[in-house]
């Protein structure tokens, strides 16, 4: 029996039939990322249900130098979770351990396996009066696993801020197969390192995380949704510094969008209608939200924003949804920004973000400039205002192939976008991860202490580079593609 043979044999012996399986036609599903940009192969699927199974089949792999690719629900946005093409690899699903270990209503707090749906954990909070306090479009599959792996945002950032304050504590399997028992949150713990932080945001990279104790808030007594018009992005800036004075706490979202997007998620969704009658350059989603107002102080709260937002010439029209169905249209509209341009042709979607205070400017100028350059592409930028993300996408020029147009002048347009943001001191990843997509922008831009400092990390942890490689953490100058 072949190495690879004993290796299958061993795997296969450890999880059982529910538990692993190289049948070409079950693992094939897995091997494509979301946005179906890349595609691997694997020698099979790993599902361990405990993990203390995840432990076992950790130390097999490395026994047998069998590289591990994680994979939450398959949502992501950079090819984080897609193996290359030699075969080598093994997926690493844990959508099996879906099990919420507990809630504690009193301590805010639930337990939860990697697996667990966030969908799932949103419904189990609310049946104890509690929430979840991130949401996003992929909440339907994406996984607490997932969502750790790669410090997932969303649209309440601005209020709560990413997963990675949603941690209260964690337990991962690590390299070598060791557990790492991190789930007791304290509020006060000087023993040296915070590693769960560490881990969280790695990709997969460093650590398998399988279980993470997450913070949980009061149920909202009351929400509002409003949409408003607006005839620039700079006057969003302003309507949104004008939400915070006024609204303070209680200003759960503030999400913006130019025409296009609108007019684009118009003609993708079926039955959709704009909120407001007229034409708006830019339009702004605000939510209120809050544990003890209720739905009709809130309103008063948000009239108090848009009648002064109108008066100050910032706001052209505006809306309060009248019901919580219309409230959660807004958000579809909003939700369906991505799809929606994608349907058009290809595009190059960026996730960037920049000085919180810089973003409006940046986004007036970068339009212009990348349309300048790149003739016939269109540039769109939309998201979150209030955490200084913008999703900023380029459209493909009309008549452009799918598949060829992203590979010739899409990734010269990415580069470009790049530079300008890192000029404007941003990040190329604001919350959608590194993965393979972008790991080489990273290498090419990022700051070579910073580099120099993962790389002795993974090192130290992962010396025979078995979790997720080629993922996350650029190569040294020195080194090549394997």
């Amino acid at each position: 029996m072949t190495g690879q043979a004993t290796f299958v044999a061993n795997v296969a012996e450890l999880l059982g039939p529910r538990g692993w399986t190289g049948d070409d036609d079950l693992v094939s599903p897995w091997l494509t990322d979301w946005r179906g940009r890349y595609t691997g192969r694997a020698l099979g699927l790993a599902s361990p249900a405990t993990t203390e199974e995840v432990s076992a089949l950790v130390r097999l792999c490395r026994e047998h130098r069998v590289p591990i690719v994680p994979q939450g629900g398959n949502s992501g946005m950079s090819g984080g979770a897609t193996p290359d093409e030699t075969g080598s690899a093994i997926i690493l699903s844990l959508r099996r351990m879906n099990a919420i270990r507990a809630i504690d209503a009193d301590a805010g707090q639930a337990v939860c396996e990697a697996g667990v749906i966030l969908q799932t954990l949103h419904q189990a909070a609310a049946e104890k009066r509690l929430r979840f306090p991130l949401t996003l479009g992929g909440k339907g599959s994406a996984t607490v696993g997932g969502l750790i792996s790669t410090n997932a945002g969303g649209t309440q950032v601005l209020r709560h801020g990413t997963m990675r304050a949603q941690v209260l504590g964690l337990e991962a399997v690590l390299p070598d197969g060791s557990v790492l028992d991190a789930l007791v949150p304290l509020k006060k713990d000087n023993r040296g390192f915070d590693l769960k932080q560490l881990l969280i945001g790695s990709e997969g990279t460093l650590g398998i995380v399988t279980a993470a104790t997450l913070r949980l808030l009061p149920e909202t007594s009351g929400r509002v949704v409003a949409w408003a018009g607006l005839g620039s992005i700079v006057d969003a800036r302003a309507l949104l510094l004008l939400a915070q004075r006024e609204a303070g706490e209680v200003l759960e979202g503030f999400e913006v969008m130019p025409a296009h997007c609108l007019e684009s998620v118009l003609a993708y969704l079926p039955g959709a209608r704009a909120p407001l009658a007229g034409e708006h350059a830019w339009h702004a989603l605000i939510e209120l939200a809050g544990s003890t107002l209720d739905d009709e102080r809130l309103q008063a709260v948000a009239e108090t924003v848009l009648a002064k937002g109108i008066e100050a010439g910032l706001v052209e029209d505006a809306t309060l949804a009248a019901n919580e169905a219309q409230a959660e249209r807004f958000w579809a509209l909003r939700d369906s920004v991505a799809p929606a341009e994608r349907a058009i042709g290809p595009a190059m979607q960026h996730d960037i973000s920049v000085p919180v205070e810089s973003m409006a400017q940046f986004v007036e100028a970068a339009v212009p400039e990348v349309e300048s350059r790149f003739a016939g592409c269109r540039a769109v930028g939309f998201g979150h205002l209030g955490d200084g993300n913008i999703h900023f996408h380029v459209l493909a020029p009309s008549g452009a192939t799918r598949g060829e147009w992203e590979v010739a002048q899409g990734k010269e347009i990415s580069r470009f976008v790049h530079d300008l943001v890192t000029r404007w001191g941003g990040s190329i990843s604001a919350e959608h991860g590194i993965g393979q997509m972008k790991r080489d922008e990273l290498g090419r831009l990022g700051d070579p202490v910073a580099l120099a400092l993962m790389r002795t990390i993974k090192e130290a942890l992962d010396p025979e580079g078995l979790f997720n490689p080629g993922k996350l953490v650029p190569l040294a100058p020195d080194e090549t593609s394997p």
